[in-house]
């Protein structure tokens, strides 16, 4: 578990994070959503020392961050961000060997485990001795992720992983996150300033306003149901589009219960899990991957 413990950060005179508390529990995607100000990059960056707080304490399974070293610390954890982050001037196998190799894990040890690990983000294997510059934005960022990956972390960072990417790539990218956690039980914390991408990912998403301060947190489903206050409404935009829907009986292809946005254009057809017309089911799962069974145990 990841703890932060009445946490503030400074710049100067500019106040990132303000009082901020918060239990991240092991073994599952918490994501902190918020617009530029909210200190989730601040926050996220905490976690591996990045960025040590001006007061307040981060503590991973009970122990003080601040009493390990950095680099030591860093190397125990997986981080993925924006860009990235490769080496220009190293191929791909290489790339995501970085960390074994700097820990004194022999190098033809190394490559076999980047291979694997290419297998894992769905890299073809073909592409490892190609250097980044040869790849596509998709393809670094799914380097990223094996690179990040290679020291087999018990948490993983992601801080804004999929926002220079384009759209399809991108729900290609956030698939593969939910099939590596459901597959590795890393705990994975997800920066975000998409709620859409929130919500798709987030076993439990924090919805952050200036300064760090928590406005509601809990699962997309109940953030859906019961936002906290008017700012939480707006920003899921649950009184709107997409998110208004209502439950409408089409006649026609067998009298199909669907539902319909607030526009009034159907979005999906309510179906039980074997493909089946749900009786009575107006909630069909919002994740692509099952949810998982939330788990006891160290982060």
């Amino acid at each position: 578990m990841i703890e932060f413990r009445d946490v503030t950060k400074s710049f100067g005179e500019e106040i990132a994070v303000e009082h901020f508390s918060l239990q991240i529990p092991a073994r599952q995607i918490t994501v902190l959503v918020g617009s530029s100000g909210s200190g989730k990059t601040t926050l996220l960056r905490m976690i591996n020392r990045m960025v040590d707080p001006t007061s307040g304490t981060v503590e991973i399974d009970g122990e003080d961050v601040a009493t390990v070293p950095p680099v030591a610390l860093r190397r125990r954890i997986g981080y993925v961000m924006q860009s990235s982050g490769l080496l220009p001037h190293r191929r791909v196998i290489d790339n995501i060997a970085t960390v074994p190799r700097l820990t004194g894990v022999p190098k033809q040890e190394a490559h076999e485990r980047a291979l694997e690990l290419m297998d894992v983000v769905g890299l073809d294997r073909g592409l490892a001795k190609r250097f980044p510059s040869a790849l596509s934005g998709g393809q670094q960022q799914r380097v990223g992720v094996a690179r990040a990956l290679a020291v087999k972390p018990n948490i993983l960072l992601m801080d804004e992983p999929f926002g220079a990417v384009d759209p399809i790539v991108r729900a290609e990218l956030q698939e593969e996150v939910l099939r590596i956690q459901d597959e590795t039980d890393t705990t994975i914390v997800f920066v975000t300033h998409d709620i859409d991408e929130a919500f798709l990912l987030g076993d439990e998403v924090v919805i952050l306003a200036r300064g760090g301060r928590i406005v509601q947190k809990g699962t997309p489903e109940q953030i859906l149901a019961h936002p906290a206050d008017d700012f939480v409404a707006s920003f899921v935009g649950s009184d709107r589009g997409k998110r208004r829907l209502t439950v409408s009986t089409r006649t026609g292809a067998g009298d199909d219960r669907v539902l319909v946005d607030a526009g009034g254009y159907p979005v999906g057809v309510i179906a039980a899990p074997g493909g089946r017309l749900a009786e009575g089911d107006s909630s069909p799962k919002s994740r692509s991957v099952s949810n998982k069974t939330s788990q006891a145990g160290d982060a």
